[in-house]
């Protein structure tokens, strides 16, 4: 037993219960405070670990949103949750290239992950969360963000709690579920207060339903496998599908757009183009570029699972692909 999930184990037993909110905080908290947990070694892959087109259209989405705004020389490069620093680093040099010149700023707690970013982005600056982003006006992109912050769970309409039973973790009620997330509401409703204060556009990217839907979507993956939900906790990601319909109406006053599928948005962005010109120039990688491209926009891979949406203020162009 790890001394995470023993001091876990002594909390349950010091004040009871605790509930699926709390746990998958805690679990979280711990595992990316503590592990790079990207790429073949790590528990999962994201787009922009996939293949360099992906940053290369959100940079590109960004850059065209910014010059249709009228190029304002104060906007500033935003992520959340930015991994490894990749798509930062992909999405900004098609930026440069089209003129942005603004600072880059990565909203992240985790020690590992931010050593990680400097490597990639060593002139970014770090936040510990969205309201401590600069006023100004934010390009900004949240790529496999709100799938990791914490969900709480109603069985039959009562809180589920997690509690120690036979030994291990167990929970403590079955019945049809229900999912909603604090977490997720107070972090879109913390951009759009951004974003309708100081101006720009959001592009949120990440797996789940368009709309609001009942049922239980809360799991682990571990070694690029899913996992026992409450086995090894703090070792595996937790991450819950995201409801961008509550999202939407978190955003407000800010506007979001609706929701298309990650293989439609890129498609519309030119991906395909992109990839058969990195092919033209590296024709010995047409395997590895074609795989990526499949996976990224196919719908039996990432294509269709994963989701779309723009937030943007008022006097701002919608990115382009979410209009």
């Amino acid at each position: 037993m790890t001394p995470f999930e023993r001091a876990l184990r002594e909390r349950i037993a010091s004040d009871g219960p605790i509930t699926v909110e709390a746990y998958m905080e805690a679990c979280n908290s711990y595992y990316y405070a503590t592990r790079d947990p990207l790429g073949a070694a790590g528990d999962f892959t994201t787009a922009p670990e996939v293949s360099q087109m992906f940053g290369e259209m959100v940079g590109a989405a960004l850059a065209d949103c910014w010059a249709r705004a009228g190029r304002p020389a104060g906007a500033v490069y935003a992520e959340l949750g930015p991994g490894r620093g990749t798509l930062a680093s992909d999405a900004l040099r098609v930026m440069r290239a089209a003129g942005f010149a603004g600072e880059a700023h990565l909203v992240e707690t985790s020690p590992v992950l931010r050593s990680l970013q400097a490597e990639a982005d060593p002139d970014a600056q770090w936040h510990d969360t969205i309201d401590d982003l600069p006023d100004a006006p934010l390009l900004l992109v949240a790529n496999e963000f709100f799938d990791a912050l914490p969900v709480r769970q109603l069985a039959d309409g009562v809180e589920r709690r997690v509690m120690v039973a036979a030994g291990g973790l167990a929970f403590d009620r079955d019945g049809a579920i229900v999912e909603v997330s604090p977490a997720r509401d107070e972090a879109a409703a913390a951009v759009a207060r951004k974003l309708a204060a100081n101006g720009g556009a959001a592009i949120v990217v990440d797996y789940g339903h368009a709309k609001t839907a009942p049922g239980d979507t809360l799991q682990a993956v571990r070694g690029h496998r899913f996992a026992p939900l409450l086995a090894n906790p703090g070792e595996q990601d937790l991450t819950a599908h995201v409801d961008f319909e509550a999202l939407a109406k978190a955003a407000e006053p800010a506007k979001a757009t609706a929701v298309v599928t990650q293989g439609d948005w890129l498609r519309r962005l030119g991906i395909e183009a992109r990839a058969e010109a990195l092919i033209k120039a590296n024709p010995d990688k047409s395997t590895e570029v074609h795989a990526a491209l499949e996976r990224l926009i196919d719908g039996a891979q990432m294509g269709e699972l994963f989701k779309v949406m723009a937030i943007d203020s008022a006097g701002w162009p919608a990115p382009a692909g979410l209009a």
